[in-house]
Order: C-alpha cells, then sequence, then structure tokens
C-alpha cells in the first residue's frame, strides 16, 4: 500500500494495491503496522461506523473538541464521494485550507485525519457508502459542526445543490467558532498526538 500525506499535516491518504482475477478481488484496505510507521503512533479504534448516503448529499464539516479528539480512517466502500478534508486548528500554517480527495470502491483509496482536523464528504453516486473507524466512541457534548457551505471555507463541492442535515444546515461559520474559542487549538493538538507516540 502507498501512503501520502495530505498538504494539510496530520492527513493521509492511503492508496491499496488490489489483486483481482476473474473471481473478484482482495486488498489490504487498512494495515495497522503500515499505517502507524507513518503516522508515528498506532490509530486507538474504539468505535466503527457506516455511512449511505445518496447523490448529492453533504455531511459535514464535523469535529471534535481535543483532547482527546478523533482521529478517522475512512474508505468508501460502495460507490464515490469526494472527502474533504478541513484544517480547523487555530494556529497551524494551513488554518482554514482544505483539500479533497475522491474515494471509490474502484480504487479503494482511504483517508486518514488525525485528532483536530474536520471532516465531511459529499456523496457523487446513490448509495454512496463509507465505513469508517475512529479513535473515540460518539461524545455528543464534545462534537461540532461547521457551516460545510461557509464561503470563507470556499470548498468547491461537485454538486449544484448540496443536501444537508438539519443541523449542518444550522451550523455556524468558521469565523464565529472561532471568534467563540470552539475551535481546537493547533499546539494542544500537536501535544495530544506526541503524547500518542508513548501510549
Amino acid at each position: 500500500m502507498k501512503i501520502r500525506q495530505l498538504s494539510i499535516g496530520g492527513a493521509w491518504e492511503i492508496t491499496p494495491v488490489v489483486h483481482g482475477d476473474p473471481r473478484g478481488l482482495f486488498t489490504e484496505i487498512f494495515r495497522a503496522d503500515h499505517l502507524a510507521a507513518e503516522i508515528g503512533h498506532p490509530l486507538r479504534v474504539a468505535q466503527a461506523n457506516l455511512s449511505v448516503s445518496s447523490r448529492g448529499v453533504v455531511r459535514g464539516v464535523h469535529f471534535a473538541d481535543v483532547p482527546p479528539g478523533q482521529a478517522k480512517y475512512i474508505s468508501c466502500i460502495r460507490g464515490a464521494v469526494l472527502d474533504i478534508v478541513v484544517d480547523l486548528r487555530v494556529g497551524s500554517p494551513t488554518f482554514g485550507l482544505w483539500e479533497g480527495v475522491q474515494l471509490d470502491d474502484e480504487e479503494r483509496r482511504a483517508v486518514y485525519l488525525g485528532e483536530g482536523l474536520g471532516h465531511a464528504v459529499c456523496a457523487l453516486t446513490d448509495d454512496a457508502t463509507l465505513a469508517y473507524m475512529v479513535s473515540e466512541t460518539f461524545n455528543p457534548t464534545g462534537e461540532h459542526t461547521l457551516h460545510p457551505l461557509d464561503p470563507d471555507l470556499d470548498i468547491r463541492w461537485p454538486v449544484d445543490e448540496p443536501i444537508l442535515s438539519a443541523r449542518d444546515t444550522a451550523a455556524p461559520s468558521l469565523a464565529q467558532l472561532r471568534a467563540e474559542g470552539r475551535l481546537p487549538d493547533y499546539a494542544t493538538c500537536q501535544r495530544y498526538t506526541e503524547s500518542l507516540r508513548f501510549q
């Protein structure tokens, strides 16, 4: 498998080797040892999730308080999505920037994003199905959302009319979250990530 760091620190694209023959295919979509060697610590898997979306659905931008945050390892097992990583860590050299990776059931790529980063997806097909492992269980008081259509983010969604949940539609802007002190702090995220090396 090939692991490539994205332009946003703390995020990686993982491209597996797909072995196919007339019977079908086989691939390793996750290797704990390879990922740990690249990111510098093991991914503690506390919960695994599955989401299915219709074409045009946008989920996110979601993020969690750090510590402990919530690292994510996301793969698309059916259809295709545009997976978006947003740097929400105040003080980061790439604060407010985003990067997108297409995940689909052909290339079988995955994305890993560390604590403090925001995450969103846009379904490019009907029944787009994501499987993702996370480092912490769901914590409703520590998890937040940022409006995915915030013009300050300027995410170039590949659909004309994104379909949002009520929660994401009512989400605050990046400027509002920053003014209220509700975004992760870059130095705190760095210290927390460093602490994971010794666990």
